[in-house]
């Protein structure tokens, strides 16, 4: 398993084409996996390969907490496609290669699986929490975004794919339509549905000029409250 060397195009494309239908490289939610990949990569993929930067985009937004984020990191050729060997050069150290170059030989493991152990119950005492209440009025928004390219050379399929790559919790894309801007360039217009607790303007702003390739700007263009 691997992806070839993470800092080349071809290890890149390989990256994109294993993130084409899923959201985190194991799992359904953010881990150490996801980390360990991320760290290898020497910088954002580049915006044709929107599968892999949308990822590294929302992946980025967990920096400040990658580390109580679930799971253990594991060798770089422990994930990714079979039959591809890893490759890639410089990349950051293993626990196994962290815990060898650490002189201290006692008590560390155990204090590592205590730590765990404790984000593990804190977890499980938060989610039995939740589980318990009463569900809650969900509180949604219609939102109406203008997509606008730099000029009328973009390619405004390929635009589209790449903010419809976009996953979030509470997000849902919804219909689309090319409107006519002015000198030949037209503008996308996206609608999608979000629970306001979990997705923002901000955020969706935020994401999609990310592929700035394609994308000059984005504006509201409606939003409603549902």
């Amino acid at each position: 398993m691997g992806f070839g060397d993470l800092r080349t195009p071809t290890g890149l494309k390989v990256l994109n084409d294993f993130l084409a239908d899923r959201s985190y490289i194991e799992g359904y939610v953010p881990s150490q996996a996801d980390i360990a990949v991320f760290d290898a990569l020497s910088g954002a993929p580049p915006a044709d390969l929107c599968h892999a930067l949308r990822w590294f985009n929302h992946i980025k937004s967990y920096q400040k907490e990658k580390a109580s984020l679930p799971g253990v990191k594991k060798p770089l050729g422990q994930y990714g496609p079979a039959g591809v060997e890893d490759t890639t050069s410089g990349a950051p150290p293993t626990n196994d290669d962290e815990e060898d170059d650490d002189i201290d030989l006692f008590g560390s493991d155990e204090e590592e699986d205590e730590e765990t152990k404790r984000i593990k119950e804190e977890r499980l005492a938060a989610y039995n929490a939740k589980k318990s209440k009463k569900p809650a009025l969900i509180a949604k928004s219609s939102i109406l975004l203008d997509v606008k390219p730099w000029d009328d050379e973009t390619d405004m399929a390929k635009l589209e794919e790449c903010v419809r790559t976009i996953e979030l919790d509470g997000l849902v894309w919804g219909q689309s339509k090319l409107v006519p801007v002015g000198y030949g360039i037209k503008k996308l217009q996206i609608a999608c549905v979000v629970e306001d607790d979990k997705v923002g303007t901000d955020q969706l702003e935020e994401l999609i000029t990310a592929f700035e390739d394609h994308v000059q700007s984005v504006d509201v263009a409606a939003f409603n409250k549902i």
